[in-house]
């Protein structure tokens, strides 16, 4: 008989879950919201709903028994979360931790990869995310879906890997991120989550063009993940495919290019919060009660109007345009790929001369973001061996201006 310790099998784990409650000796548990309740009978007969909102622990918050146990004829095993999970959860919370305090100059290969992996794969053991991936993989039962997890436990890494990175913090509001059944989240302006197109197919897919990924670090950092082909022309067709969209390939990943010093305003940790409740699939928790309710102040006329207004996108004058990467190794080797990991001899290759149109689009951008953010940076990079300057060295205005109207939104 399997332990019944990892019968009880926590979809999002307590470790992590304990990252968003008081550590100043306050009661350790959440309120945790059910946004679907269930009607029950009474053994008289009288149907009920049970309550919305509890008062847990993180033992007893997002899990389900079983969830994760196989069985074959009248064996069952628990070694997916014994062995598999039990792994990716300790490196994992580890790599949390490093980012929850990252600062540049850190350089962390172990802790970055660590993370990706942990990322993708409490992407896909939820039960959200077990739903899209048994349409994905057409899996016939619960053994076999499990397979396809553990097969394609790195699905998302090389996509997240070409983002641009940006961590943001809220040290300074009165509200506080909160967590949700489905914490990696995200957010595409052209799918809205009560949509036909939503119902149908779930989550915008990551490859797609205005596709932001964030995951919450801890009740006052977040990590925001977002397509480069975005930032630099963020006035397309959000839901268009991102240059290069394969999964399963090698990237290259840049630690001085990781915005830091975003602060989030009050308003913006509400929308945030709004977004991750929408996205949830039942059960969102938070410490304080009235965080559960962000529609209450911040529910926007429009879900489009989330990303025009540029809530989760990174400071464009903190990233660099760059084409073409250049790896050497210590037997002479390189490798050369460009920013969206095509080699040469691809299709597509941008290494062999700029797109006038993106860069074009890419200057507009800039300019446009200082128009309307001001000359104070939202996000700074590593730049020439120090963080980038708090304020723009450039009238980035001037550039919006001489550009203005060869880009619309649409």
């Amino acid at each position: 008989m399997a332990p019944k310790e990892y019968r009880h099998n926590h979809y999002v784990p307590e470790w992590y879950q304990k990252r968003f409650l008081p550590k100043d000796g306050g009661e350790a548990k959440f309120y945790y919201l059910d946004l679907k309740p269930e009607i029950v009978t009474a053994p008289n007969g009288t149907h009920y709903k049970r309550k919305d909102i509890l008062r847990w622990g993180a033992d007893s918050c997002f899990n389900i028994e079983n969830l994760y146990t196989t069985k074959f004829g009248n064996f069952e095993s628990t070694e997916i979360e014994e062995r598999f999970f039990g792994k990716i959860d300790t490196e994992g919370h580890k790599a949390v931790e490093y980012f929850c305090n990252f600062q540049h100059p850190d350089v962390d290969p172990e802790s970055f990869h660590s993370l990706l992996l942990y990322m993708s794969t409490q992407k896909l053991r939820t039960p959200k995310g077990l739903k899209y991936l048994s349409l994905k993989t057409a899996s016939r039962d619960k053994n076999e879906l499990l397979l396809m997890l553990q097969k394609l436990q790195n699905v998302f890494c090389a996509l997240w890997t070409e983002c641009v990175w940006q961590l943001a913090d809220c040290k300074d509001t009165n509200t506080k991120l909160i967590l949700s059944d489905h914490p990696v989240t995200v957010y595409n302006k052209g799918c809205f989550p009560q949509s036909a197109l939503a119902r149908k197919f779930g989550d915008p897919e990551i490859w797609l063009n205005g596709t932001h990924t964030y995951f919450p670090l801890s009740e006052e950092r977040v990590l925001i993940l977002t397509n480069l082909s975005w930032v630099r022309c963020p006035y397309g067709n959000s839901m268009k495919v991102r240059p290069n969209p394969k999964l399963f390939r090698g990237a290259m990943f840049n630690f001085t290019s990781i915005q830091t010093h975003r602060d989030l305003t009050e308003l913006e940790v509400l929308q945030i919060n709004y977004i991750t409740k929408m996205r949830a699939e039942r059960y969102i928790a938070a410490r304080q009660k009235e965080w559960l309710y962000p529609e209450k102040k911040a529910a926007p006329s429009l879900w489009p109007n989330l990303g025009d207004s540029y809530l989760l996108m990174p400071d464009p004058r903190s990233v660099t345009y760059s084409t073409t990467t250049v790896v050497g190794y210590e037997n002479g080797r390189a490798d050369t790929m460009d920013e969206y990991g095509r080699r040469p001899w691809q299709k597509g290759y941008s290494g062999k001369g700029s797109d006038k149109k993106d860069w074009n689009s890419f200057l507009a951008f800039q300019g446009e973001y200082a128009r309307r953010f001001g000359p104070k940076r939202r996000g700074r990079s590593f730049e020439f061996n120090r963080i980038s300057n708090e304020e723009d060295s450039v009238d980035y205005h001037a550039y919006h201006l001489s550009l203005e109207g060869r880009f619309t939104k649409r």
